[in-house]
C-alpha cells in the first residue's frame, strides 16, 4: 500500500510524491485523510525553511490540522469503527515525562507533535492521503459535519486553551489583535464564552470581514483607520482581556495601552525577541500570560464544532487538491484574499 503525500525539501521546494505505507498495527487505525489546514507553522516552513531555531534538516511531510475517514482497524481498537469519520490530533505527549505526571501534557519533554521540525528525525505530518495513526488521536466526529469543519478541530483547540488560560470571559470586554485563522477562532471562542464585547483588530479587510462573521462585535482596520482605537485607552483602557494573536510589536503595544488596570494579556502570536513597553505593563499591574497548544481543549474543539457552537466555516476560505498544494501555499501567504487554506485528498 502507498500514500501520496505533500513533502517539503527545502523554501518553496514541495512536492507530491508516494511513499509505502504498511497497515495498522496493534492500537492504530488507518484512515483516509479528507481535510487539511494549512497553519502558520507550515507557511514558515514553506517560505523561511523553519522559525526561530526550528530548522527543516530532512524532508518533512507538512500539517497537522487535518481530518478524515476510518478505514481499517489494527488489533485491540475499540470506540472506532470503519466508515467514520474523525478529527486527527497531532500531539502525543508522551505520559511519563515530568510535566505530563504534573497534568501539563502540552508541556510533555518527548512531545510529539505531527508534521514538526522541532525534532530529529522530524516528525512526519498529516498533509498525506493515507496515515497510520494512534487510535487515541481519532476523535470521532458528530453527524452533518464535514471533514474541512473537523480540520479545523487543531486551531480550535489552541484557542479554547487560550481561553482557559484567560479566565472567565463572561460579560468581558475582550480585544483582539490580529485576524487570521488563530484570531477569528479567539474571537468565536470569546463570544461563545460570554464576552459582552469582542473588538478585532487587524490591516486587512478580507480576514476582519470573516472574523466579524465568527463572532466579532466591531472590527477595526487599524491601517486605515488608527485613530479608531483611541477612545480605548481612555482612562487607563477599556479592555478586561487582550488575545494578541499577531506577535506584532505595534499591536503589543496598543494591546497594553487599552487594556484597563489589572487587565490581562494573553499572548497567542509568537515572534523573536519582541519590544514591550514594559513601563505600562508595571503601571497598571497587566497580567501577562502566555499560552501554548492544548490537550483536552482538541475533544472540547471536537465538540464545539458538532453541537454548533462555534461555526468555522466562514473562516475557511480557499480549498485546493493536494495536486495544487504549490499554489494552495501561496495563496494561504496572501492576507488580502485568504484566512483558512484547505487541501483536500483523494476519497478513499
Amino acid at each position: 500500500m502507498d500514500t501520496r503525500v505533500c513533502r517539503l525539501h527545502a523554501p518553496h521546494d514541495i512536492r507530491i510524491e508516494t511513499l509505502p505505507l504498511e497497515g495498522p498495527g496493534p492500537g492504530e487505525v488507518l484512515v483516509a485523510v479528507g481535510a487539511g489546514g494549512i497553519c502558520g507553522s507550515d507557511l514558515h516552513y514553506y517560505h523561511d525553511g523553519g522559525f526561530g531555531p526550528v530548522r527543516v534538516r530532512e524532508p518533512i511531510v507538512l500539517g497537522h490540522e487535518a481530518a478524515g475517514t476510518v478505514i481499517a482497524l489494527g488489533a485491540g481498537v475499540t470506540g472506532l469503527a470503519e466508515g467514520q469519520m474523525v478529527a486527527l490530533n497531532p500531539s502525543h505527549p508522551c505520559g511519563s515525562c515530568l510535566y505530563c505526571q504534573q497534568g501539563m501534557f502540552n508541556h510533555c519533554l518527548e512531545m510529539r507533535f505531527r508534521g514538526s521540525a522541532m525534532r530529529f528525525p522530524h516528525e512526519q505530518g498529516l498533509f498525506r492521503d493515507r496515515i497510520v495513526i494512534g487510535a487515541q488521536q481519532c476523535l470521532p466526529v458528530a453527524e452533518g459535519i464535514s471533514l474541512t469543519q473537523a480540520a479545523c478541530s487543531e486551531p480550535l483547540a489552541v484557542c479554547l486553551h487560550a481561553r482557559r488560560i484567560a479566565g472567565d470571559l463572561t460579560g468581558k470586554s475582550v480585544l483582539v489583535t490580529g485576524a487570521g485563522p488563530i484570531g477569528s477562532l479567539c474571537a468565536a471562542a470569546a463570544a461563545e464564552g460570554g464576552a459582552a464585547e469582542v473588538v478585532v483588530t487587524d490591516l486587512q479587510d478580507r480576514p476582519l470581514e470573516v472574523a466579524l462573521q465568527m463572532g466579532a462585535t466591531r472590527i477595526v482596520n487599524i491601517a486605515r483607520d488608527p485613530a479608531a482605537m483611541e477612545p480605548y485607552g481612555a482612562d487607563k483602557g477599556q479592555f478586561d482581556v487582550v488575545f494578541e494573536c499577531s506577535a506584532a510589536a505595534p499591536a503589543i503595544g496598543q494591546a497594553i495601552a487599552t487594556l484597563r488596570p489589572r487587565g490581562i494579556l494573553v499572548q497567542v502570536g509568537v515572534a523573536g525577541e519582541t519590544p514591550v513597553p514594559l513601563n505600562l505593563i508595571v503601571g497598571k499591574e497587566i497580567q501577562v500570560r502566555g499560552t501554548h497548544r492544548f490537550h483536552p481543549e482538541f475533544a472540547d474543539a471536537v465538540a464545539a464544532i458538532g453541537s454548533g457552537r462555534i461555526d468555522v466555516r466562514p473562516m475557511v476560505t480557499a480549498t485546493y487538491p493536494l495536486e495544487d498544494a504549490q499554489e494552495a501555499f501561496e495563496a494561504a501567504g496572501d492576507r488580502s484574499r485568504a484566512v483558512k487554506v484547505h487541501l483536500s485528498f483523494e476519497a478513499a
